[in-house]
């Protein structure tokens, strides 16, 4: 069997894994949706065991889940300018129960090649890996870093129709990457136009309209 093929069924395995949403039973007194990083659970370990990139892994719960809608997306920053749609996007809603619990993430497989390939998943619910090699290229002397935007000591709470940043995927062909703040709005906006390429991962949860 051929090196892809493993690669393939591994994913496979590990999407089966993410979209099975296991409860974890953290935030069940809570009733605003919240969200928490996870960089030591079990999937990214699983991720790092088999070499296959860098998985950006949260806790997420969503009361009323029933009457409520999550998207889940990737924004894609080159040398500062926005693509004008997402890399990829992920959302869901109308859950046949009033609380929907589980991991939601962000995976990047290998992110340092000729062809990346990215996917998200969410409790119940996956996207199976596509190729973004024409969006995200390994060039000699580039560095690269990711970092989680949101705290993994707490749950945070998230406010209906704001959108959250959740994570960060950098590149640079100049070799240097710089440490940013997050929550600060200048601090995006020079991290933006510093680096070669920005991936951004956001989501927001609104009110079923329907």
């Amino acid at each position: 069997m051929s090196h892809k093929k493993i690669t393939a069924l591994c994913i496979t395995g590990l999407l089966i894994l993410f979209s099975a949403g296991c409860s974890t039973g953290v935030f069940q007194s809570n009733n605003n949706p919240t969200i928490k990083a996870a960089p030591n659970s079990d999937y990214v370990e699983a991720f790092e065991a088999m070499h296959l990139g860098i998985l950006f892994d949260f806790e997420l719960y969503v009361p009323d889940a029933d009457k409520r809608w999550v998207n889940l997306w990737v924004e894609r920053y080159h040398k500062g300018e926005l693509d004008p749609e997402p890399l990829t996007h992920l959302s869901y809603g109308s859950h046949p129960s009033d609380k929907s619990e589980g991991p939601l993430g962000f995976g990047l497989i290998n992110p340092n090649t000729e062809d990346p390939l990215i996917f998200l998943y969410a409790p119940g619910v996956s996207i199976i890996p596509s190729s973004i090699e024409e969006k995200l290229q390994a060039e000699p002397g580039m560095a690269s870093t990711w970092d989680y935007a949101i705290s993994e000591d707490k749950a945070e709470n998230v406010e209906l129709g704001e959108t959250v940043l959740l994570a960060a995927y950098r590149q640079s062909s100049n070799g240097s990457i710089s440490g940013f703040n997050f929550e600060n709005e200048e601090d995006l906006e020079q991290m933006v136009k510093k680096h070669t390429t920005v991936l951004l991962l956001k989501m927001k949860i609104e009110e079923d309209i329907e």
